[in-house]
């Protein structure tokens, strides 16, 4: 998988490195990602994503269902990969 949040579909961001002499070199600003693991109680599974810190705060907020609902709805995360653990 690559370095998007399954939640939010934040990814990784292109900016400069300035220097002292004000000299701009290309970097890359990468998104705050790790893995968590969640109790998903419709499906009465485990689950694992790939989330951000927002994402983070996005399920906190609206709750794990309808936050899924919702990046799928958007195309940011689909059924099929997402982690079941058994």
């Amino acid at each position: 998988m690559s370095k998007i949040c399954q939640i939010t579909g934040k990814k990784a961001m292109v900016g400069n490195n300035v220097s002292h002499s004000k000299r701009r070199t290309k970097r890359v600003f990468d998104v705050n990602l790790f893995n968590k693991k969640f109790y998903y109680v419709e499906q009465d599974c485990w689950i694992s994503l790939k989330i951000c810190a927002a994402g983070l705060r996005v399920i906190n907020k609206k709750g794990l269902d309808a936050a899924l609902n919702d990046a799928v709805a958007k195309g940011y995360c689909d059924w099929k990969t997402i982690k079941v653990i058994a």
